[in-house]
């Protein structure tokens, strides 16, 4: 598990060395303007199912999905007028929104709450922010923790948690990069609101 501390001095080159590695499928940890994530092509139905090793999450939960803005949110869900207004005073920032997902093929449990939804996020963090730009590809959007443990803006809970993972059938049990930014303001994970329903419904704060 390899890890850079990151810092203003070299900020294009963790840029440039994430963007290579997640391209070949790489799982990262990475700061967000939450708490610290896992992120990944999330497009790549390999990079997915290693996520879900390291993360230990059960396949039959999904996972939130970074995007770089509105645009490319309407390649992956359906959103009306009334929807896009909302969003486009909401993102950049820390809600997670549930829509109608435009997927006809949900190989790699992307999905919101079900099969017919999608969890999509516009995260306030510059880092992720280039990352999104660079790849212009979605990203995985989950929290940096194994399952049913807490997720953490402190790097040193974050790195105690995956150092004795053991090997998986993808790959390894660790994530392949950890991007040591130090410890995050303190934060909750995103807020999460399901648009699908009249009137939109808050299923974490």
């Amino acid at each position: 598990m390899r890890i850079l501390k990151l810092s203003s001095k070299n900020f294009k080159e963790i840029i440039k060395i994430t963007t290579e590695l997640i391209g070949q499928g790489k799982v990262i940890v990475c700061p967000t303007d939450t708490v610290y994530g896992l992120v990944c092509d999330a497009t790549n139905k390999k990079a997915i199912q290693r996520l879900f090793k390291i993360k230990k999450r059960p396949l039959k939960k999904s996972i939130p999905i970074f995007v770089k803005d509105i645009k490319m949110a309407k390649k992956f869900a359906k959103i009306d007028k009334k929807q896009e207004g909302f969003l486009r005073k909401s993102w950049p920032g820390k809600i997670t929104t549930i829509l109608k997902s435009e997927i006809q093929n949900l190989k790699f449990k992307i999905y919101g709450i079900d099969k017919r939804t999608i969890a999509l996020r516009i995260p306030n963090q510059k880092l992720v922010s280039g990352l999104l730009k660079k790849i212009n590809k979605p990203l995985s959007g989950t929290s940096a923790n194994v399952s049913d443990r807490p997720a953490s803006t402190k790097i040193k809970e974050v790195l105690k948690q995956f150092e004795n993972q053991p090997p998986t059938k993808f790959g390894g049990g660790q994530p392949d990069l950890v991007i040591d930014a130090g410890n995050l303001s303190k934060s909750k994970p995103s807020t999460i609101l399901d648009l699908t329903t009249e009137p939109p419904k808050i299923l974490r704060i």
